[in-house]
């Protein structure tokens, strides 16, 4: 099996100063096309051992890609061990440096002389095409490894994986079809009773049953050679079954933009009004496009379950599309939350017991969001938006 490995450089990284989201976005994008990393390190900006990593997973490793380290500054190293690693001396591409003279020319600004560094790349090594920054990557083979150098900048990284380093791997080498990786996400059940429900599943060879918590949801995976999809696929409607009502969606596309499909499908538009979230709400759903008709962020303010459902209704009716529908989250009660929604049927309010006070603010507000999306769901869907919050115990109803 093709062994693929990343290589993490820069004290900021090494030291937790910065998290590795590029590690994290590696993993997942070459999974999905059947590369699973098989080892991830990381190294600060220390010459020598940059160059002991590299001469030790060059006869290690099929392919290394190495992330970060080509910088303008002092401490950006990665060429330069590249080069101590290979044997050979750095050579100036002066097709990049004309590149990254007009690059700042066109922005107004003239080049310090230290960007000249980034065009700078180990002899007889391959230029990587770097559409979003100044510095190219390369590639490099050493012993039995080809390297492919990126910068840290995770919109860099992303763009040159994607277009220079992804096809050079398919072209190169023979890969396995990509594996199946069967996913729903679930609101209101903890890992471990849905774990429990699972564990009787008498699982094909090679798939495996994987568990994503991250607060408020649990994400369920179903992944395996592409061999066994038949087989995988006989298993999910059980997957489903044990996921019941805490299901909010399936697929990689979020809650958020499922929501917005459907409500743009059915023509109605939704009026947010917000207090305990403090435009988090607002925000997941702009992003993903959900046809707003307002929104607003007030101040907490005490209110009844009569009164925040009236305001629902106020909002709808005061909103200039007749088929707009408001969601209202309410401001926190010592350890409950009010929201409130509002459609044609009427309106609907429900007080919960929100016992999260370990966690902090913003994990308080993302459980408050997806309550109040998950009530937008269940009224989309026909179904009673005061029940199928699971462990989010709803202690009080009003409708209007």
């Amino acid at each position: 099996m093709l062994t693929v490995e990343m290589l993490s450089t820069g004290d900021e990284v090494l030291h937790g100063q910065i998290v590795d989201t590029n590690a994290a976005w590696l993993a997942d994008f070459l999974f999905e096309r059947g590369l699973p990393l098989t080892r991830r390190n990381t190294v600060g900006d220390a010459l020598d051992s940059l160059i002991t990593i590299l001469q030790e997973r060059s006869t290690e490793a099929d392919v290394v890609i190495v992330n970060g380290g080509l910088g303008p500054t002092s401490d950006d190293l990665s060429a330069l061990a590249a080069a101590r690693a290979a044997g050979v001396e750095l050579e100036l591409q002066a097709s990049w440096l004309e590149h990254m003279t007009r690059f700042f020319e066109s922005r107004g600004r003239v080049m310090a002389p230290s960007n000249r560094k980034q065009a700078m790349i180990p002899a007889g090594s391959e230029m990587l095409d770097n559409p979003v920054g100044t510095a190219c990557g390369f590639a490099l083979r050493l012993n039995r490894c080809t390297f492919f150098f990126t910068p840290g900048v995770p919109s860099e990284f992303k763009v040159m994986v994607e277009k220079e380093i992804l096809p050079r791997i398919q072209q190169r080498f023979e890969l396995p079809a990509p594996p199946v990786c069967l996913r729903l996400t679930t609101f209101g059940r903890s890992e471990s009773d849905l774990a429990q429900s699972l564990n009787h599943l008498d699982l094909p060879e090679g798939v495996v049953m994987g568990y994503r918590s991250s607060m408020p949801i649990i994400e369920l995976k179903l992944t395996g050679p592409a061999s066994k999809r038949a087989e995988m696929e006989a298993l999910w409607p059980e997957v489903r079954q044990v996921a019941g009502e805490s299901l909010i969606f399936e697929g990689t596309v979020g809650l958020a933009a499922q929501l917005a499909d459907r409500l743009r499908e059915r023509d109605l538009r939704l009026v947010v009004s917000e207090q305990f979230t403090g435009g988090m709400l607002t925000l997941e759903l702009n992003q993903a496009g959900t046809p707003l008709e307002s929104s607003q962020v007030l101040a907490a303010r005490t209110e009844t379950l009569p009164e925040i459902a009236a305001r629902a209704r106020a909002l709808s009716e005061g909103a200039d599309d007749a088929l707009a529908l408001a969601l209202v989250v309410g401001a926190q009660q010592e350890e409950t939350l009010l929201f409130a929604i509002h459609s044609e049927a009427g309106s609907r309010a429900i007080r919960v017991q929100l016992s999260l006070g370990h966690h902090r603010l913003p994990v308080r507000q993302a459980v408050a969001s997806m309550i109040a999306q998950n009530m937008l769901r269940r009224l989309l869907n026909g179904d009673d938006i005061t029940q199928g919050h699971g462990w989010v115990r709803v202690i009080e109803r009003f409708a209007l």
